[in-house]
């Protein structure tokens, strides 16, 4: 039975609310969690990976037991507790008291998870073993998070987590996330395991909701063809209604204004005033920073909002990207098409909101 409900991830800023007196403990305490959960989650990977790989351990001898169970549970197990937690507990006793056990524990699940999965190419050779890096995200259990409410005097939403009293920090929101936050705190959507992120001194709340699919009056026999092409982003199809979404002035030519006007900053980083360094000298070129990626996202969630509302206003229920493969496999052959036009990131924002829709995507 297809499920009713989607997971959909939003990144939120969150500001440390506390006296300025106070936050560098409160920094010290979330960069202490970060590094555990760095240390922790190398750990578990390398000993899964002993654990699955241990059959080939051919020198051992014939006496030594290699079923990964319960020995209480099978006689033929190696273990002296269940497989899941063998990781957890070996975390748990490495770090106890430096972080909450809880974090330990979502991390753990989450490698478990990620590691069965991919646990066969590891065998055959064909994927390497993940290698996690210090900037890792911090796992944030729903559990961890308390005294959610709204702020009218910060004009914001504020809760704790791990017992850091935080707020979020929305600005100028031209989407969809104040809405979100409003709803949770109603009870109409729910939240689930979520991750806080690091980066830059910045704390950002990576932050899964679960919603109802949208309810529409949809035709599983009505079809929407659609394509991706480079003088028109998507072209779609149906009912013998044929419009274009976008075009290449829009896009692919702003697109390459955004590339000239950095290598033009670029070229006069040179004789630019240092003042106080390379930080003044660079101050134009920080002011475009990921300003095409930013243009891009943007009008890529554009494009695919007005395909899934095409598609609801004729009431199909069936969407179909047409020839994707051929068209990746010429952009691959062709590097100006390659490295300007975003063929899978725009499939991918297709992709979730025809689910969120209630719609069926197939890709040809």
């Amino acid at each position: 039975m297809e499920k009713s409900t989607i997971t959909l991830t939003r990144k939120i800023q969150l500001l440390i609310d506390v006296p300025v007196d106070e936050k560098k403990e409160m920094w010290e305490k979330l960069y202490r969690y970060q590094n555990r959960c760095f240390r922790a989650a190398n750990f578990i990977v390398s000993h899964l990976y002993v654990q699955e790989m241990i059959k080939d351990f051919f020198y051992l001898t014939e006496e030594v037991q290699y079923k990964l169970a319960d020995a209480n549970k099978d006689e033929m197990g190696m273990f002296t507790r269940s497989k899941t937690n063998t990781t957890a507990r070996m975390v748990f006793n490495r770090f106890k008291g430096e972080i909450p056990t809880d974090i330990l524990g979502s991390l753990n699940n989450t490698i478990q998870s990620t590691f069965s999965k991919n646990k066969a190419d590891y065998w055959q050779g064909t994927k390497s073993l993940r290698n996690f890096k210090r900037d890792i995200p911090i796992p944030l259990p729903v559990k961890c998070i308390s005294k959610m409410r709204y702020d009218s005097e910060q004009k914001g939403f504020c809760f704790n987590m791990f017992a850091i009293p935080v707020k979020t920090y929305l600005g100028k929101d031209f989407s969809d996330k104040r809405l979100i936050m409003e709803s949770l705190l109603k009870d109409e959507i729910k939240l689930c395991n979520s991750q806080i992120q690091l980066k830059d001194r910045k704390i950002f709340w990576l932050a899964v909701f679960e919603f109802e699919k949208d309810e529409h009056v949809l035709k599983p026999e009505i079809i929407a063809e659609a394509s991706l092409s480079l003088e028109h982003p998507i072209v779609v199809k149906a009912n013998n209604v044929r419009i274009n979404i976008g075009s290449k002035e829009e896009f692919l030519y702003r697109r390459l204004a955004i590339q000239a006007s950095q290598k033009r900053i670029q070229a006069g980083v040179e004789y630019a005033h240092s003042g106080n360094g390379a930080k003044r000298k660079q101050k134009a070129l920080y002011k475009t920073e990921n300003l095409e990626s930013r243009y891009v996202s943007h009008r890529l969630h554009l494009y695919s909002r007005k395909l899934i509302d095409f598609c609801i206003r004729q009431q199909a229920g069936t969407l179909i990207l047409k020839n994707q493969e051929d068209k990746i496999g010429i952009a691959k052959d062709q590097e100006f098409v390659l490295r300007n036009w975003s063929y899978y990131e725009l499939q991918t924002k297709i992709k979730y909101k025809a689910e969120k829709a209630g719609i069926e995507l197939i890709i040809g």
